[in-house]
């Protein structure tokens, strides 16, 4: 007896096809085993692609050069600002998260967009975490003592693209202002 339709674990999800393998075998209809193989593509292109810890630090670190240098003055203070948070966040020495920053730098420079650094990030950090990681960039923004109509705005559209609202961007600003 042919099967009609095979069901996900005869198909063999997540076996690379050895169990699609053993089901030809065992004699199952070809509309069955084309089923099953399309089943398995699809899984395989929705499956979520992890994002590699190393480019989402250069992401975060770009982008929080970026957010920096919004209002035309990358202070020391700033810089500062960055290391620590890097070396926070991700447990780097300070020689460490100063390299990072130094790479975040360059890759900031050559950038012609902010989506690029918000769409790693986005893919990286839970959307339950975000809110977090919006304080760090507010930090960064806050560091120098002036809040200028530039930051503000790179922080509006970086919020939005990070998925985050005006207000949990507001609340991110007001925790960063309160451990300042």
């Amino acid at each position: 007896m042919v099967p009609q339709a095979l069901t996900e674990d005869e198909c063999g999800a997540g076996t690379g096809g050895r169990a699609l393998r053993k089901v030809q075998l065992a004699g199952a209809g070809n509309a069955a085993i084309s089923a099953c193989m399309f089943n398995q593509l699809l899984r395989h292109l929705s499956a979520p692609v992890p994002v590699a810890a190393p480019e989402s630090r250069l992401a975060l670190a770009a982008l929080l050069v970026r957010l920096a240098r919004a209002d035309g003055d990358y202070a020391p203070t700033e810089r500062d600002r960055i290391d620590r948070a890097l070396s926070e966040r991700f447990g780097l020495s300070p020689s460490a998260a100063t390299a990072l920053r130094s790479e975040g730098e360059a890759l900031e420079a050559g950038a012609a967009d902010t989506v690029r650094f918000t769409k790693v990030l986005k893919d990286a950090v839970p959307l339950d975490d975000r809110a977090e990681l919006m304080q760090t960039l507010w930090s960064v923004v806050l560091a120098d003592g002036v809040r200028a109509a530039e930051e503000d705005q790179a922080m509006r559209i970086v919020a939005s693209l990070l998925g985050l609202t005006d207000r949990e961007s507001g609340q991110a600003r007001q925790r960063a202002e309160a451990r300042r």
